[in-house]
């Protein structure tokens, strides 16, 4: 497939995208004598929730047999869940059960367990209450050895509830919590324990005590905790409240072409974890938003376990398909083997949404193709930006073959970009920011400038200075470029992505080092469903067409800056334990080169250490 050329344009040889019915790209850039750029976006924002209890007793008026929130029973059973009417009835239970139990806004439940549709109605009674909820990566009870960021994340929000699907297999996580508070409750689904069963607090009936806590809820009223992923330290805890929630989705519809149909009931399907923004408050927000029916999907892009996704997608034809880049990399190579698999999953799609990475060219090439093939036509890609402080703030809201573009401001928000050495740093202002870290007021104080804009360590760039409209560049973390001992900038969030599509399908991802060395080097993550492919001694075969393509890639690369000189090829797999890999997916540059030092070392050693290629 053709690429667009630099400002996005498409051949007119090529099919026609699907209709994508949103406003086109309007700003207005106000910049100072220092370089610094204010944009914002002409579109106002439209009208928004006044919070996502209210918005969920409106949908439930509106159509409340129409299903909701479902999931697979156990071995990929039937699907089951709520309607509208049901999860407003729960919701409204376990509003009162935590009314009655004394749970105000000063409180917290904390949720250690994954999607679910039990986790969904406790967030919605916890909403409804106004009792924050705090969910927390399952991996940090599951995977860790220590507990120490379960023990952080309690220390933080003190919670006087804890809410776990399965007691029996988060026994020794509430062993660990029950040490540091023997009053706290424990609600669970499933298992023989001593904890309180959840249909406890769904059968809980609602007085008015609940219709009164619902009407204090304002834009400022805390909904949730939410944690960062502790890339640099123990996971900060970011208050989300019910505002910031209305913010993205009024500055959503604010880019709105048309009106929704009426007669459309969206279909999504969702691995991403509610212990993040994307999936827990925008994903979830947004479905609700737009009356959808939301299955819970139990698969993951990992080895293992990405096949109950595709076996999802048999059954459920989303109508848009939102997920991280490594998700669309697996589907891509499924669906390019499957053509069952690409007509289910086509079949009512309008367009796609990626998020957390930029997606490579080559997974856009081929998911564009296989588009074309099934359809005849493209499908627009779009992308959100943003951080758990922020929620999104940027969005590509038009149709462009480009990847990589973190698009323009949503309705509402004032994006500046501050001259940090050769790059512009991104800063954010708007009714999405979090107004600081719960119980830490010197991060707080840290995460903003003096215009009280907060600082997300990204930077970014103009895809044409000229043509503002066309939309910024992500140019990497501020955090993780690095220079050579040639004073040479790395840019490390450009060169790895552009590196992992020169190495596909063969690379699942990599990270880069080279700080204060002679040149750049990468350890490689091979993709689990290319090596069969090679036959015998899969390593060696991959190590001799790795170094080929990467040779290829440095004769073109131009400068240093671009060019890799070694490479090794890691045969363990990124541990979220170590902070390598979040639950979404995302390595984490930082995290894996520290626990890797050695590796790192042997790059660079004289002579190499072992299974480090030349070039």
């Amino acid at each position: 497939m053709s690429p667009a050329d630099d400002q996005g344009v498409v051949s007119a040889a090529l099919p026609p995208f699907k209709p994508l019915p949103q406003k086109a790209p309007d700003v207005s850039i106000e910049r100072t004598a220092d370089g610094t750029y204010y944009i914002r976006s002409n579109h106002p924002p439209a009208d928004g929730p006044r919070s996502i209890a209210h918005l969920l007793a409106e949908r439930a008026a509106a159509h409340p047999d129409r299903p909701y929130i479902l999931q697979r029973e156990p071995g990929h059973g039937p699907w089951r869940g709520v309607t509208y009417g049901e999860a407003k009835r729960a919701a409204d239970g376990i509003a009162q059960w935590l009314i009655g139990q004394g749970l105000t806004g000063a409180d917290s439940v904390m949720v250690l367990s994954a999607n679910s549709v039990e986790h969904g109605l406790m967030m919605l009674g916890c909403y409804t209450a106004g009792v924050p909820i705090a969910p927390i990566s399952p991996a940090y009870s599951l995977i860790s050895s220590d507990h120490a960021k379960l023990k952080h994340c309690f220390a933080t929000v003190r919670p006087r509830v804890v809410f776990a699907q399965s007691g029996p297999q988060f026994a020794r996580a509430f062993e660990t919590l029950k040490a540091l508070d023997p009053a706290l409750r424990f609600v669970i689904v499933d298992g023989e324990t001593d904890a309180i069963p959840f249909a406890e607090l769904t059968a809980t009936l609602p007085t008015a005590a609940v219709d009164a806590a619902r009407e204090r809820l304002a834009h400022a009223t805390v909904a949730k905790y939410l944690f960062t992923s502790g890339s640099t330290g123990m996971p900060k805890g970011v208050p989300q409240t019910h505002g910031m929630f209305a913010g993205v989705i009024a500055g959503t519809e604010g880019l709105r072409d048309e009106p929704a149909d009426p007669e459309l009931v969206p279909q999504a399907l969702e691995w991403m974890p509610w212990s993040h923004i994307s999936a827990g408050n925008i994903g979830f927000n947004g479905a609700l938003w737009a009356g959808a029916t939301l299955h819970l999907d139990e698969g993951k892009p990992i080895p293992g376990q990405f096949e109950t996704t595709i076996k999802n997608l048999y059954e459920i034809s989303p109508t848009v398909f939102g997920s991280a880049p490594v998700a669309f990399g697996m589907l891509v190579e499924a669906m390019e083997r499957d053509p069952v698999l690409r007509r289910s999953f086509f079949r009512n799609l309008r367009n796609c949404g990626y998020g957390g990475a930029t997606l490579s060219n080559d997974v856009s090439a081929r998911l564009q193709a296989l588009a074309i093939a099934e359809t005849g036509y493209r499908i627009p890609l779009t992308t959100m930006y943003g951080a758990t402080e922020t929620q999104g703030i940027t969005v590509v809201h038009w149709i462009t073959e480009l990847v990589g573009l973190i698009g323009l401001p949503l309705p509402g928000i004032t994006l500046k970009l501050v001259p940090n050495g050769s790059k512009l740093e991104v800063r954010v202002k708007g009714p999405t920011v979090t107004t600081g870290y719960h119980n830490d007021p010197e991060k707080t104080a840290a995460a903003f400038d003096e215009e009280r804009f907060y600082k997300l360590g990204d930077a970014c760039r103009f895809l044409d200075p000229e043509r503002p409209e066309l939309g910024l560049v992500f140019d990497g973390r501020v955090t993780e470029d690095f220079k050579l001992d040639s004073g040479t900038w790395v840019s490390v969030g450009t060169l790895r992505p552009d590196l992992v599509a020169a190495c596909s399908p063969y690379v699942f991802d990599m990270v880069i080092a080279g700080q204060d060395k002679p040149f750049a080097s990468a350890l490689v993550w091979p993709s689990p469903a290319a090596l069969p492919s090679l036959g015998d001694n899969p390593l060696a075969k991959l190590a001799e067409l790795l170094k080929a393509r990467i040779a290829a890639f440095n004769a073109t690369a131009g400068g240093s800056s671009r060019r890799i000189g070694r490479f090794v090829i890691l045969t363990e797999p990124p541990s979220i334990d170590a902070g390598e890999i979040t639950d979404k997916g995302y390595v984490n540059q930082r995290a894996t080169l520290e626990a890797r030092k050695a590796l790192v070392d042997a790059l660079y050693a004289d002579p190499t250490g072992p299974g480090v290629v030349s070039l």
